[in-house]
């Protein structure tokens, strides 16, 4: 312990001699770690802002749709345009419910009708128009601000009932939810001029809040929002058949959705054997969360590994400075030898100097990585991130290591010296 304490107390002492020197040989070091703390700091920040996101959409959430069927040969079904036959049915999705009640939170289905206008009183709103059905509140997660969502007598009575949002609330009724409930509300398929458009004479039964998912150069009083109406009456208001092309599911928390996506599809198709042109296909919104974080990952690796080749570039600098060190103070090698020093505690000394260069510039680095990560992430993310401990522990022995290595030649040089050739030198 006391031979260790006085090599560092030496290896200290011929930093410190040389401040400036010893400062710009940790220079590579500083640059290369706070490169790579900087980068695996803002490649989590950004893995976050993609997780967040997707998982605003529902990380539990599974999409299943109809997809063309491949012929055995490989080839293309001749035919390509649903029929009535093809649809994913109520009744099979009540046999899946069924067949999986604890798995399943919710089944929700949509059908896109129009883009529009919202008017009153020569108000107007712009507005997308899809037809819904009752599990899709609970499923997207949409929160009332007033009245109530659509339910399943609204499906079955093909009801011309409307759930709005309270920005068109604002722009048509000023502003006012309970006073919007119940009333009546024209919308134009396009504009009420557009000839031949749709109209629908509506009534307000729910208002929910509008939640703004991206930046927009739009007014804030001409954003779109959707309006939804029974899903039924949409299919009727089209002329399209009962069923569904494409639908989500909500799992419950504890289910892994990635295998229960295979699990539902595998149980639809067996609706569908028989059928040559279709089959039902799904994905998870959690197996897209795992492949967005496993690219962002390694495009973290591999710009952190791009900018660790300026470690290297800092450790031959290290080692280059240490390789002066030694010619430098070959007489003080030669009197230490002299005075009964053994190889090994010169060849400490230096090492161990080498290593304190080292460590130095890391945590030097890691303190402007840190700095560059967070603002970078605060600016790309929304969100200020902090590296890891991993990343901290990795980067501190990772500094120590470069010490070691690039330090042990001119360490090993110095304890071979023969001292009566050293005590010489001039």
């Amino acid at each position: 312990m006391t031979s260790l304490i006085e090599n560092l107390r030496l290896a200290w002492e011929g930093v410190a001699a040389n401040k400036m020197r010893a400062l710009l040989t940790m220079l590579g070091i500083i640059i290369g770690i706070a490169s790579v703390i900087g980068i695996l700091t803002v490649g989590e920040g950004m893995s976050g802002s993609v997780t967040q996101n997707l998982g605003s959409l529902g990380a539990n959430n599974i999409n299943l749709y109809l997809q063309i069927k491949e012929t055995p040969d490989g080839q293309l079904p001749l035919r390509m345009v649903y029929e009535p036959e093809d649809y994913i049915t109520d009744p099979m999705l009540d046999a899946l419910s069924q067949r999986y009640p604890g798995a399943i939170l919710g089944i929700s289905a949509m059908n896109y009708m129009f883009d529009g206008e919202g008017r009153r009183d020569g108000s107007t709103a712009n507005v997308s128009v899809q037809g819904v059905n009752e599990g899709f509140f609970a499923v997207e997660g949409l929160k009332l601000a007033a009245g109530r969502t659509l339910n399943q007598r609204d499906m079955d009575r093909f009801r011309e009932v409307a759930v709005v949002s309270d920005r068109l609330v604002a722009n048509l009724f000023g502003g006012d939810v309970q006073a919007a409930l119940g009333q009546n509300l024209r919308v134009y398929q396009g504009t009420e001029s557009s000839p031949g458009s749709q109209v629908l004479n509506l009534t307000i039964v729910g208002v929910y809040q509008f939640q703004v998912t991206s930046a927009s150069n739009t007014a804030e009083s001409k954003i779109p929002t959707t309006l939804y109406i029974p899903l039924t009456t949409a299919k009727r208001m089209n002329g399209e058949p009962d069923g569904y092309t494409s639908l989500t599911i909500a799992t419950a928390p504890d289910v892994d959705s990635t295998a229960f996506a295979q699990t539902a599809a595998s149980f639809l198709n067996r609706y569908y054997e028989r059928n040559e042109s279709f089959q039902v296909s799904s994905f998870s919104m959690q197996s897209v969360v795992e492949s967005m974080n496993a690219i962002m990952g390694s495009i973290s690796l591999a710009l952190s590994v791009i900018a660790g080749i300026s470690l290297l570039v800092g450790g031959i600098g290290v080692m280059n400075i240490m390789l002066v060190s030694v010619t430098e103070r070959t007489r003080e090698i030669g009197t230490r030898k002299a005075l009964g020093a053994t190889n090994a505690q010169i060849r400490t000394q230096f090492v161990v100097e080498s290593m304190i260069i080292c460590f130095i510039g890391g945590i030097l680095g890691l303190a402007l990585g840190t700095a560059v990560g967070y603002v970078g992430s605060k600016l790309i993310a929304k969100v200020g991130y902090l590296p890891s401990t991993t990343s901290i522990l990795i980067s501190v022995g990772f500094s120590l290591a470069i010490g070691l290595f690039f330090g042990y030649y001119p360490a090993n040089k110095a304890a071979k010296m023969d001292p009566i050739e050293a005590l010489r030198y001039e």
